[in-house]
């Protein structure tokens, strides 16, 4: 929201300087968010004609045009490219030397297409006033040759710029911004009587509501014989010092009245108007030429306002183009009216429509001024265009449903921890707007209508709260109490950090890629369903939320090989979509190795490197896993994965069958050539979520590391076993013969062929036996070795090969 400090002295009777106004307005929840002095920036720019253009001798789109600059001297030369130059306009005029803000230049003599400038003719975007851009500036044909642009058209005054909550809907106008500082003591609130306007005949336009639940009230008056045109100065310098294009007065003034009284309008050409008006839902289909210049395609869910033609406005939101005000119109209706908050919101996304009135619309405007906001424009229009109004016409609803709360005094103590007298909560309150009835310790207290977010005690305490002093309450500590500390993070919180920590100590890096890929990419992995396909993607290639983070990560890793860095192992922990309900959303941890990047070291070393393989991906997952407090001795590995995986070289880790918690591997060729990967990709993805949640039990801390002062021993056993028998099982069986004692297992071969029956395979493990108490005899180590053999020998079937 901005405005000026002289708008805002319209409203507020003050001499409080503009630092301390702006300090007040944050400390009472309005937050200053800029304060801009657009006449120091603008000192340079001047008023300016343009005595002749000519069309520049070497360039169609050029004109070199001579500009009185109005100092009294010969006129300058420039060369402008704007459509719109021309002999006789009055326009802005930055001489050498000048900063020029929208282009971030300094401005020099220069020579265009063989012809010299001394100068530049500006449009409103080059000085960030707008983003009109289309042309240069054009200026009443009165505006005073020399003088100062910024000072000629008010931008003297600071413009404040301020962010609202959505809550506060009344001080999306400067009126209510003023009542605000009013009440904390910052001047003397204006508020005139708003007087009724005669109506001189009764209004030959009907308005028919079809459902009130979209509008519940609608108030509509004709002024006959109004002559539109340019609006008058003061009016102009308001909009403009904004960041509005004055357009004509009747637009003006409904523009003004959005800024000035948080009270949208919209103003018709009766003349354009076929028949009666109607308040309706759109037919599916039905479409309408707005005021922006674009068609929009309506549906069933849309309240329009519509005539015997057809619709000519999408209610709250924005008019038509076919019933605009131009400098033609002659006979206006000026349209006051509420509508439904909730419709207002999903119709403007719906359309991707963000005007003013929406705005205001969505948030709540103040149903009891629906007609006095109707008086006042019609007021503004007969003094600035003249005409005769008619009676209003007023349907539904002029007022919004009484409000009153039975507040008791003590609980400003309670929930502020602050005592506030009644007198001083009377006096705050009525200058909020309140009306207080009673000497406690209950009072009643009315609320006002354009306080549509105040419902209970709770905020009845807010509003004197932040009036009185944020910083006047009381710093408390809580009561810790005998109970133990809750922790700060959650579970899932947590597993996110550890995963991230246990990937970057294996030497991957982390990446942070978008949330959306192609839906060629999704289906590839698995998504691509329709309700994961975004309304207004942000671009064609990022139209699906992401099933997986591998896409991403391919794409990133391949951005490095393109850019000559091979050898890249990237991470991310992020978010995956599988649907559109809350439970189809997951948090996984994946990474892709390529190249030489792998875990035993990455890079082209003298001494060998090691290629990333699938074990790389198992390593990682198993780290993920591991850091994240999975039950590793559960763990499950199955050959082969999803399709976007290499059969012969890709796992999948589950507990069981129906616990699927991740997968491993290296990315299918067509899977790689379809994300326009080069090379063999390793990749693995790990959901968090579904690693069961650990039993918490009374167990006394143990060390964080625990050295035995004896020697471990190593033996290795090699067995053969049957093709079917995994790798796994061998080294679960080994692991269960004594688990204070075995610290480690590992395989270190695997061998088919020549001595070994095709139908059998020999796998090779090293037993890693760890003594705590005293060195082992070779006795006491031989009779750990039998178990070991024979545990395996019992759970796989195999035996010791010689």
């Amino acid at each position: 929201m901005k405005f000026t400090l002289s708008w805002l002295k319209e409203h507020l009777e003050t001499d409080e300087p503009l630092d301390k106004l702006a300090d007040k307005l944050t400390m009472i929840g309005l937050e200053v968010e800029n304060i801009e002095d657009k006449a120091k920036a603008l000192a340079p720019f001047t008023i300016a004609r343009v005595i002749s253009a000519e069309q520049h001798p070497n360039a169609d789109r050029l004109r070199v045009c001579m500009v009185d600059t109005g100092d009294g001297g010969a006129p300058v030369q420039v060369v402008c490219g704007a459509p719109n130059a021309r002999a006789g306009l009055i326009s802005v005029f930055s001489p050498p030397g000048t900063y020029i803000p929208g282009k971030n230049i300094t401005l020099g003599v220069g020579t265009i297409r063989g012809v010299e400038s001394r100068g530049m003719l500006c449009s409103a975007a080059e000085l960030h006033i707008s983003e009109d851009h289309d042309g240069i500036m054009e200026l009443p044909a009165d505006a005073p040759l020399g003088n100062g642009y910024a000072d000629w058209a008010g931008l003297g005054d600071p413009t404040i710029e301020i962010n609202l909550t959505p809550n506060r809907q009344d001080c999306t106008g400067v009126h209510g911004i003023a009542r605000d500082l009013s009440a904390a003591d910052m001047g003397k609130f204006r508020d005139p009587g708003i007087k009724p306007v005669k109506g001189e005949f009764r209004c030959p336009v009907e308005v028919k509501v079809d459902d009130a639940t979209l509008c519940p009230g609608f108030a509509l008056r004709l002024v006959r014989d109004v002559k539109n045109g340019p609006s008058p100065e003061w009016l102009q310098k308001r909009l403009t010092s904004i960041g509005l294009r004055p357009i004509n007065a009747l637009v003006d003034i409904t523009n003004f009245m959005t800024y000035d009284r948080a009270r949208p309008l919209h103003v018709f050409d009766a003349r354009k108007v076929q028949g009666n008006l109607t308040v309706r839902r759109a037919k599916d289909g039905e479409t309408l030429l707005a005021l922006d210049g674009r068609t929009y395609t309506l549906d069933s869910n849309i309240c329009v306002i519509a005539d015997e033609h057809g619709v000519e406005s999408l209610a709250g939101i924005m008019g038509g183009e076919a019933s605009g005000c131009d400098d033609n119109t002659t006979d206006v209706l000026i349209e006051s009216a509420l509508w439904n908050e909730i419709n207002i919101a999903q119709t403007g996304r719906k359309l991707g429509i963000n005007s003013d009135a929406r705005y205001r619309f969505e948030r709540g405007v103040d149903p009891a001024f629906m007609v006095p906001g109707l008086e006042l424009a019609t007021k503004l229009v007969l003094e600035l265009c003249g005409g005769t109004p008619s009676d209003n016409v007023v349907v539904g609803k002029q007022f919004g449903e009484d409000r009153v709360i039975d507040f008791p005094l003590s609980e400003v103590k309670r929930l502020a921890g602050i005592e506030v007298p009644l007198v001083e909560v009377k006096l705050i309150l009525t200058r909020l707007g309140f009306m207080l009835a009673g000497n406690g310790p209950v009072v009643k207290i009315a609320i006002p209508s354009w306080r549509t977010d105040v419902h209970g005690k709770a905020d009845i305490v807010e509003e004197i709260v932040r009036i009185v002093g944020v910083d006047k309450v009381p710093m408390t500590p809580f009561e810790r109490g005998e109970e133990p500390r809750k922790p700060v993070l959650t579970p899932m919180q947590l597993r996110t950090r550890r995963a991230k920590r246990a990937l970057g100590v294996r030497g991957m890096v982390e990446a942070v890629t978008w949330s959306f890929i192609t839906n060629d990419a999704a289906k590839l992995f698995g998504g691509g369903q329709s309700e994961l396909v975004l309304a207004n993607p942000i671009a064609a290639d990022l139209s699906d939320m992401r099933p997986s983070l591998l896409p991403g990560l391919v794409a990133a890793v391949q951005a490095n090989i393109n850019r000559g860095y091979p050898d890249v192992a990237l991470f991310e922990v992020g978010q995956v979509f599988r649907g559109d309900r809350p439970e189809d959303q997951h948090v996984a941890a994946s990474g892709v190795r390529h190249g030489f990047a792998s875990s035993k070291g990455i890079g082209r070393h003298w001494a060998g490197s090691a290629v990333a393989d699938a074990m790389d991906a198992k390593a990682d997952a198993f780290a993920v896993l591991a850091a994240a407090g999975a039950p590793m001795q559960a763990l499950q590995i199955v050959p082969g994965g999803p399709a976007w995986l290499h059969p012969g070289r890709s796992g999948t880790i589950q507990i069981g069958p129906q616990n699927v918690l991740g997968t491993f591997g290296e990315l299918h060729p067509r899977a790689a050539e379809a994300l326009g990967a080069d090379g063999p990709m390793i990749v693995f993805e790990v959901i968090l979520e579904r690693i069961p949640q650990g039993k918490q039990r009374a167990t006394r801390a143990k060390p964080v590391l625990e050295l035995s002062a004896f020697q471990p021993v190593s033996r290795d056993f090699a067995f053969i076993v049957d093709r079917s028998v995994k790798a796994g099982d061998i080294v679960r069986a080994a692991q269960n013969v004594d688990k204070k004692l075995i610290t480690d297992v590992t395989v270190f071969d695997v061998y088919e062929g020549k001595g070994i029956d095709p139908d059998k395979k020999s796998i090779a493990i090293a037993v890693t036996i760890q003594p705590r108490e005293k060195t082992m005899t070779d006795q006491e180590i031989d009779a750990v070795a039998a178990k070991v053999v024979a545990e395996v020998t019992k759970k796989t079937g195999g035996t010791l090969r010689g």
